[in-house]
């Protein structure tokens, strides 16, 4: 029998699913083929697209159903389609209230262009409004006066723009409010519908509309927009929020983590034979448990088994969980002489025999199986070292959980053997400083644990983790090339490597003699090369720090604040990602 799976787990295949079907829809409605979903929102390429309005973006954990869904995805379609961004870009007012209407009112425009033939489009949007509309209300965000002017401008001006009707279970709720907000609104209200065909004059009205009812606003804060948005009397927590539903590209919040932005290299652009290595002559490959002595590997052993035992993880659940996410259908064997399936020639023989016969057909038993290595990429440079405890408890529990669940581990690291560029530095010295060296530095990678070796006899050496003298600087490129090769020479199917690392590549040598950003440009490259080949996934765990720049899937996570179960959440979400097409 198939292991039960996992809640966890199970709600990530459901997130990953209903995320690949609504990209599709928008690739097909938009005829843009890197359009995606990662971490819930849709991207272009590796770049997030604007929020457009607070109706688009529906959430699992919300118990949004698949129609909802699919209506966000049609509506942003319709967004991409149908609006000039630059025009909209050009003629939106600047107050944050304001300027969230505007964007909203611009998405009802685009909505009431659906085309007719495409009546489940409609149909997905309408109910996706409503069930935005419903949640808006039954949260409590209409109990302040705020909320519900807010709430009155989104229902009145979408019933007019799409002429379909506001939502009825708070049709009375609203009355008052529309009714001292329609005659206000008037002129510019009835003109939405007329012009909705023309941008431009549509924006006219809608930014009318727009600045009014963010004048409404500021003066119940003493005439200030802003300071409406930070209201602090009683109901200032339900304003906020109503706020934060209106308002395009809010600013991130404060605890966000930052996004590695990778730079230009021109001398990776006009090198005409790439990546250059000035010299191979100090690379090395070490098994770090060889290098220590067995006290100091049975110290850093009992330390880390220390800090797992009181990290609360439940091995045999995140085997499962693990099981249940890489798991994948493989054909068993045929069931013979069944009443259903396919035909089988060698019983066709009974059916002339025994007219009646039915039992003519076989059916194939297909059961989940893990045909999967993992490979961790530890970026083991200088400001990691920190972070090596909490790290070497992931990376072990995860390990042992994958080697539970039938998947081999790899727990691999990469440094440099100097710091400052070291021997091969010198050499380059002594050959006379030559224009555009290429990497200066002596390259050094970590295999901790290889996935040969069952966890159990790899203890020691994943606990050489903790060794504090192996982080120097980072040649993160090289090392995700090393990885994947790794792996290529293994027999399972489904090849993953997870690269750990809290920053951009950095190698002080390197950057001097070429340009600041030579091994960000080799990263950047190796890491779309080995993801158009698509032989081997590539994941990243940002430590602090959005690596989305570098990498198509990436997670960032806190590794001084998350408890390692959490950490074990965030990997699985990672996992769950599928490769955005390009």
């Amino acid at each position: 029998m198939p292991a039960a799976v996992e809640p966890g787990a199970a709600a990530a295949r459901v997130q990953q699913r209903t995320e690949e079907l609504c990209a599709a829809a928008l690739r097909a409605l938009t005829g843009e083929r890197d359009l995606h979903y990662r971490a819930a929102r849709v991207h272009r390429g590796r770049q997030p697209l604007p929020l457009y309005a607070p109706h688009l973006h529906p959430r699992v954990e919300d118990d949004d159903d698949f129609v909802s869904f699919r209506g966000a995805a049609d509506g942003i379609a319709l967004r991409l389609r149908l609006s000039d961004a630059a025009l909209h870009e050009r003629l939106r007012p600047a107050g944050p209230i304001a300027r969230g209407i505007f964007e909203m009112l611009e998405q009802f425009r685009v909505e009431s262009l659906a085309d007719p033939v495409l009546a489940g489009v409609a149909r997905n949007l309408r109910h996706r409004f409503a069930q935005w509309s419903t949640a808006f209300h039954r949260t409590g965000l209409t109990d302040t006066d705020r909320g519900l002017l807010l709430y009155t401008v989104a229902q009145v001006t979408r019933s007019r723009v799409t002429a379909e009707p506001v939502l009825e279970e708070t049709e009375d709720l609203m009355e008052t409010t529309r009714g001292a907000l329609v005659p206000a609104i008037g002129s510019a209200l009835a003109g939405l519908r007329r012009t909705r065909h023309d941008q431009a004059a549509y924006a006219g009205h809608a930014r009318a509309i727009a600045e009014l009812v963010a004048r409404m606003i500021a003066s119940t804060a003493g005439g200030d927009e802003d300071a409406a948005a930070r209201a602090d009397d009683d109901d200032a927590q339900a304003s906020s929020t109503a706020f934060r539903f209106l308002m395009q590209n809010a600013p991130p919040p404060a605890d966000a983590p930052a996004m590695a932005v990778p730079g230009r290299s021109r001398s990776f652009e006009e090198a005409t034979d790439g990546y250059r290595v000035f010299t191979h002559a100090h690379d090395r490959e070490l098994v770090p448990a060889q290098m220590a002595r067995p006290e100091r590997l049975r110290e850093l052993r009992t330390a880390l088994d220390g800090r797992i035992a009181a990290g609360g993880v439940h091995q045999a659940r995140l085997a499962r969980e693990m099981r249940a996410l890489l798991s994948e259908p493989t054909r068993e064997e045929w069931h013979d002489a069944q009443e259903e399936g396919r035909i089988d020639g060698r019983r066709l023989a009974q059916l002339v025999a025994s007219p009646a016969e039915r039992r003519l057909f076989r059916r194939e038993q297909r059961e989940p199986q893990v045909d999967t290595v993992l490979a961790f990429l530890i970026d083991c440079s200088g400001s990691m070292r920190e972070h090596a405890p909490v790290l070497a408890a992931l990376v072990d529990t995860t390990a042992r959980a994958l080697e539970t669940a039938g998947a081999s581990c790899e727990i691999l690291g990469f440094s440099t053997g100097a710091w400052h560029g070291g021997r091969a530095l010198r050499d380059w010295q002594r050959a006379g400083r030559p224009a555009r060296p290429g990497r200066l530095n002596e390259r050094c990678h970590l295999v901790f644990k290889d996935a040969d070796t069952r966890w159990r006899r790899a203890r020691p050496g994943v606990a050489a983790l903790l060794e504090g003298s192996l982080f120097r600087e980072g040649l993160d490129g090289e090392a995700v090339d090393w990885a994947c090769e790794r792996l290529l020479a293994r027999d399972e199917r489904r090849k993953i490597v997870v690269v750990v690392s809290d920053g951009c590549p950095m190698d002080g040598a390197t950057a001097h003699a070429n340009d600041a950003h030579y091994l960000d440009a080799h990263l950047r490259h190796v890491v779309t090369r080995r993801e158009q080949q698509g032989r081997v996934q590539i994941g990243a765990l940002g430590v602090g720090l959005d690596l989305s720049g570098f990498y198509s899937r990436a997670q960032a996570v806190d590794l001084g604040a998350m408890r390692v179960p959490q950490l074990h959440r965030e990997l699985l979400a990672l996992l769950a990602m599928r490769r955005p097409r390009r």
